[in-house]
């Protein structure tokens, strides 16, 4: 009896030593996540405050210096590149949006969720977005358009950027999200990735 108990003692101590040797770096691990989590969310928050404030200088730094966007008018790559295609849309927005007195409209883009994957120094993100505008009756407000964001991001000097960003619009032929989940699109993406390194 002696003996058997001793040994449910002794697995039950090495059982715990093993549990307490493991958790630390799951710890590390959920909370690595946790911070690029919230630096990817706050790149994204800040792209949106720029794009709707027509703040260039900011909009531009949330891309990589490489960095490529991609919508509707066409694909633009480098920093410089990224401003002149978003300064023209933004120039060009009161064609679509104006107030009942013929001036443009205010924009304000929302991010509805996002999933984000993160593989080390890269990651992929997925986001449901809105637009809208006080281009309603009386300049209230009105739902615009909407669609998706598929991104890439990259972690350069402890920074996240925007390497790539391709804005889907569900209300434009060819250039809408699906037909199937994005999100799988993001996770093969990742998992090619993945895949590149061990070959």
């Amino acid at each position: 009896m002696r003996i058997i108990k001793g040994s449910k003692i002794a697995i039950a101590a090495a059982t715990l030593a093993l549990v307490s040797a493991c958790a630390p770096q799951a710890q590390d691990e959920v909370a690595s996540y946790a911070d690029d989590r919230a630096a990817i969310e706050d790149l994204m928050a800040r792209y949106l405050f720029a794009i709707d404030f027509h703040d260039w200088d900011a909009y531009v730094a949330t891309f990589a210096e490489d960095g490529t966007i991609e919508f509707a008018s066409g694909t633009y790559t480098g920093r410089e590149e990224i401003r002149e295609a978003v300064t023209r849309f933004a120039e060009g927005i009161g064609n679509f949006y104006q107030t009942e007195d013929g001036n443009p409209a205010k924009l304000r883009h929302v991010i509805l969720q996002s999933t984000v994957r993160v593989e080390g120094e890269r990651a992929w993100a997925t986001s449901l977005w809105v637009e809208m505008a006080n281009d309603g009756p009386d300049d209230s407000l009105k739902m615009g358009t909407y669609g998706v964001y598929e991104d890439q991001l990259v972690k350069i000097d402890g920074e996240w950027f925007l390497s790539y960003r391709n804005v889907l619009n569900d209300f434009i032929d060819g250039r809408s999200p699906g037909p199937g989940n994005p999100v799988r699109d993001m996770d093969a993406a990742a998992e090619a990735y993945l895949a590149s390194l061990t070959e």
